[in-house]
């Protein structure tokens, strides 16, 4: 079979989308290794994280020809040149990996999205009025030109029912998995040089995430503040800041909790393991999410988790997680304390968890795919 990709993420994001195509394509290609897979991408800098996939012996990358290049019209060669490259006329399946899919495509191939969320459906507030517009305009074409959905949660499925009134029979729940650096257990001595370099403490609670209202840090730094001072250990906070930031810090400073907050800043993500690793907990209290990667993250680094009611997060986190209102300080700070102060506790959630997430695993992903493609 010939599968090609909407690839541009797969080469341009270093996280998010662009771990989810990579983590798909390397997943196929490993478990379907007879397969050819085409990745059609605007361009195709060097991706240090995809060497080895595109070393893999069945993966090809598409660029556009020489006169898009030339009248800088990359953008349109995606949406539609695509469809009338040679390789296309090969393919048996097209699968848009980031909620869009080209023009113009054959219509014998069939087609498949990825759609990861409807976040500015449910939450336009979140985002400039003019990137919901076109948010919405890309996902409801590529939703009525597609033959299969994948949704990568059950709340992206009923997110997709309610908003797009899409025919539950044309959408499928297939889960994502971490990046394969999260499975691989870290010396010490790697841990220590990764940490030292951002001068982390011996302990710490880890939250990761785009520092932004959603992801609601807000009310991790309001928990902290219950916690008595004796107790308390750094919160190490992983994302790229926005004006949101300000407004965390300023309430840090006025409940006494600012110099426990560490914010490394620009860290690879390269180097994201060996901080999980070192971790004594894990918060992720985002008000709404897809799916939420970095709970599946956590748990591949064998670190207890609290996170949110509601959403997705059960989904990714597994029952064995703490869950609790996000808007709630002091649940928040109860939960905090309950696994800090038993270690027992906290052993015991990792070892269940790391049970549950066996589910997102590349081989049963790509396995699940395959169903998809050849139905």
């Amino acid at each position: 079979m010939n599968i090609g990709f909407e690839a541009k993420r797969f080469f341009m994001n270093n996280t998010g989308l662009g771990n989810y195509s990579r983590f798909v394509v390397r997943a196929l290609s490993t478990t379907f290794p007879d397969n050819r897979y085409y990745l059609y991408t605007p361009s195709n800098p060097v991706q240090h994280d995809a060497v080895d996939i595109l070393n893999s012996g069945n993966v090809n990358v598409v660029t556009p020809g020489a006169a898009y290049r030339f009248f800088k019209a990359t953008s349109v060669w995606r949406t539609v040149g695509i469809g009338s490259e040679p390789t296309v006329a090969t393919l048996q399946v097209f699968h848009g990996l980031s909620q869009e899919l080209p023009l113009n495509l054959p219509s014998k191939i069939k087609k498949v999205i990825t759609v990861h969320d409807l976040i500015f459906y449910r939450y336009p507030e979140f985002y400039k009025s003019i990137d919901v517009a076109i948010y919405k305009k890309k996902l409801k074409s590529a939703v009525d030109r597609a033959d299969n959905i994948i949704a990568i949660s059950e709340q992206t499925s009923c997110d997709l029912q309610e908003f797009l009134k899409v025919d539950p029979s044309r959408i499928t729940i297939i889960y994502q998995g971490s990046h394969p650096n999260f499975k691989r257990r870290l010396s010490r001595a790697e841990i220590d040089s990764v940490t030292a370099r951002y001068n982390l403490p011996a302990e710490y609670i880890l939250t990761v995430g785009t520092i932004e209202k959603r992801k609601n840090l807000m009310t991790v730094v309001k928990a902290l503040s219950l916690i008595p001072k004796s107790s308390r250990i750094p919160l190490v906070v992983l994302g790229r800041p926005t004006t949101y930031f300000k407004e965390v810090v300023a309430v840090a400073r006025e409940r006494g909790v600012l110099s426990d907050m560490i914010v490394p800043g620009n860290v690879p993500f390269p180097d994201f393991p060996a901080i999980y690793q070192k971790a004594s907990l894990f918060i992720y209290p985002s008000l709404f999410e897809g799916f939420g990667i970095p709970l599946v993250e956590a748990i591949e680094s064998r670190v207890p988790v609290i996170t949110s009611h509601g959403s997705c997060f059960s989904e990714a986190a597994g029952p064995s997680s703490i869950f609790v209102d996000p808007t709630d300080e002091e649940a928040l700070a109860d939960g905090i304390n309950r696994v800090l102060l038993d270690s027992a506790l906290a052993k015991s959630m990792v070892a269940a968890s790391s049970e549950y997430i066996r589910k997102f695993e590349p081989a049963a992903i790509a396995n699940k795919l395959m169903s998809v493609y050849q139905a």
